[in-house]
């Protein structure tokens, strides 16, 4: 018998409980079993309200995005000639970030690409983890070519590579198992691979980002293999559930029954 604590998820409200105010989102995670959110771009509610429901619920905020720009532009920071703008989003994020004592924030890169790119994106998360506090990690994300082409960040590799190159505590890889099975396949094998550089989990079904029970991805044997590498922190379900979020949890109560550290199998 395995003794060890049952693993944990968080639910992201960017795409789980759409149809609600972020605050009422926040009580409908609590009631559904969830450990923690994370959310997209929660700058419509004001940080008091989002701090507020957090504080009613105990829930703890795992993760924002910066905001994605103008129109199809998914992001800024990569943009060549879009500091202020880049650097005023990052601005944005810590604000609201610090008010809702919310842990990550994921910088989202944009549509770029080539040195002049590379150097601003680098040159852009510099000023973040400057100015962000100690406590905030700052989460580069590659997203797969087929839902964000053009996208600056595609690869883990690619990620891999500018992590080691910026060399800064507290910038870490958000890895999501659905973009990386979309892109690059062998998805635990990578997951166990780049362990250090990670800072944060996500999933959803393959192909379609559904329901996470369905799809090309088996996710209880994904979830078993995180549990045995110790990792402790909710993974992030950030999948599209269809007409109404509550009918989706059918997998997380049988997720939630698989314990950390333990032996895949067991």
């Amino acid at each position: 018998m395995n003794n060890g604590a049952a693993m944990k998820f968080s639910a992201n409200l960017g795409f789980l409980w759409t149809d609600r105010a972020l605050p009422e989102a926040i009580h409908a995670a609590k009631a559904a079993g969830f450990d923690a959110v994370e959310c997209h771009w929660p700058y419509e509610t004001p940080p008091d309200a989002t701090n507020a429901a957090l504080r009613e619920t105990g829930l703890p905020m795992l993760g924002l995005n910066t905001v994605r720009g103008n129109l199809g532009e998914n992001g800024l920071t990569a943009l060549p000639g879009r500091e202020p703008e880049a650097r005023a989003a990052i601005d944005q994020a810590i604000a609201y970030a610090i008010t809702t004592q919310t842990s990550a924030i994921h910088v989202l890169a944009g549509k770029a690409a080539g040195p002049e790119a590379k150097a601003t994106f680098l040159d852009n998360l510099r000023y973040a983890r400057a100015t962000c506090p100690d406590n905030i990690t700052l989460l580069i994300e590659p997203l797969n070519r087929h839902d964000a082409p053009a996208y600056f960040l595609r690869t883990t590799d690619q990620a891999a590579a500018l992590l080691e190159e910026l060399a800064l505590p507290g910038v870490k890889m958000m890895y999501d198992c659905y973009h990386v099975a979309r892109t690059e396949g062998d998805v635990v094998t990578r997951l166990k691979a780049l362990l250090p550089l990670i800072g944060h989990i996500q999933f959803a079904a393959v192909p379609n980002r559904g329901i996470p029970d369905q799809g090309e991805v088996h996710y209880r044997y994904v979830f078993e293999q995180i549990a045995s590498l110790g990792w402790t922190r909710p993974l992030g379900a950030e999948y599209r559930p269809g007409d109404e979020t509550d009918k989706s949890l059918g997998w997380l109560n049988a997720a939630k029954k698989i314990s950390q550290n333990q032996k895949p199998g067991q």
